[in-house]
């Protein structure tokens, strides 16, 4: 690649709400010197609604550009606004998809219109339930020769998504989901702020972070707050995030008896305010990637109670006990208080050393996009 000029790098998305590839996608992006290498966006949206990180990415001077939605049934549709994308705009040194199940079809049309460097990145373990699911499964088939490098944010992840041969080929890089620890150390100033603010300061807080959906596990989440709340008078629930199951959320708190004691806060651009305020983190996912909520929650110095499904590459310190949502919501109960009196402690240092701060893992990714290869990103190599 021609070291003389700008690098553009394409990330393709569903979107640029708050999740969570957004979010370390941003933390990265932030971390570029954009004279050097500067991220643009392709998304997939039918609507024009503007979506979270729309202005951040405007003013670093990113460019966001729009495909449809794909449905399956708009198979050929889909592979003409592509095609019809990448005729227009192929001055990318490298076209980075993290959304996979897709990547099949828009990353060797990407490579026919000349990109130099083609990415597949695995972000996720597992898919919903259902033929949505399926069609993901289906159309994934093949990605690991369809992409000149392919990255996974853990080994389950590379395997769920690559498939078991590629893993054991060595084709697969594991790049651990980094973010900006100094941003979530503990801070006690900031939590009794943060507390005061929200009328919990003499309560126990219990906290999650993850947006609405099959794959977090909300329903479960919320029969485990329930059996804490029968030991414990004083217990708060604090839910940040947003999606299409939560209004069934807030219906499932009334049946419970629970909802003046759950707090619905929405999407945050300052979550790290709310990891201090909270007591006990808590994790009940189906299935995930490597979840940087999870690495968010251990920098604040959380306790951390997690579903056993989850990769334990996101366990970074001692602070991450790990559970099987097939136990009655009773036995997380009783997780949950015995992990309330712990000491709550700076946990900076340990997270930068395990390879999660995103400041580290930019060198590597600037190195990478320079075209000096991938060898320089993470701190796993799929054996």
């Amino acid at each position: 690649m021609d070291k003389g000029k700008q690098i553009r790098v394409l990330h393709v998305l569903g979107g640029v709400g708050l999740g969570g590839a957004e979010s370390r996608i941003m933390d990265l992006y932030r971390q570029m010197n954009r004279d050097e290498i500067q991220f643009d966006f392709l998304v997939h949206r039918n609507d024009g609604k503007p979506q979270f990180y729309d202005e951040e990415i405007k003013s670093l001077g990113g460019q966001i550009y729009v495909l449809p939605k794909f449905k399956v049934y708009n198979y050929f549709s889909y592979k003409k606004a592509v095609t019809s994308f990448f005729a227009l705009h192929h001055a990318f040194q490298v076209v980075q998809g993290h959304m996979t199940s897709t990547a099949a079809i828009y990353l060797p049309i990407a490579k026919r219109f000349g990109i130099p460097m083609t990415v597949a990145h695995a972000r996720n373990a597992g898919v919903v339930k259902g033929p949505k699911g399926i069609a993901t499964r289906f159309f994934r088939r093949g990605l690991a020769k369809k992409a000149d490098v392919l990255f996974a944010c853990s080994k389950l992840a590379g395997e769920d998504v690559f498939g078991t041969d590629a893993m054991k080929q060595g084709r697969v890089k594991i790049i651990h989901n980094a973010i900006d620890v100094q941003r979530f150390a503990f801070d006690e100033k900031k939590r009794q702020e943060t507390r005061e603010a929200l009328k919990i300061t003499d309560k126990l807080v219990l906290g999650h972070v993850g947006r609405f959906d099959y794959q977090k596990n909300h329903p479960y989440l919320l029969e485990v707050f329930a059996a804490v709340c029968q030991k414990r008078s004083d217990a708060v629930l604090l839910l940040l995030g947003d999606g299409g199951a939560r209004q069934a959320m807030e219906e499932r708190c009334r049946e419970l008896g629970i909802a003046e004691r759950v707090k619905f806060l929405g999407n945050r651009k300052d979550t790290e305010r709310y990891y201090q305020a909270m007591d006990v983190f808590l994790l009940p996912s189906f299935f995930e990637g490597l979840p940087g909520v999870l690495v968010e929650a251990q920098a604040a110095g959380l306790a951390c109670i997690v579903s056993d499904t989850v990769t334990r590459e996101a366990e970074a310190t001692d602070l991450v006990t790990w559970l099987s949502i097939d136990e009655p919501p009773e036995r997380w109960a009783e997780e949950v208080l015995k992990q309330a009196a712990y000491v709550r402690r700076n946990t900076a240092k340990e997270l930068t050393e395990a390879g999660f701060d995103v400041r580290t893992q930019a060198q590597g990714y600037r190195r990478f996009y320079l075209g000096e290869g991938a060898a320089y990103i993470g701190s796993v190599t799929a054996q």
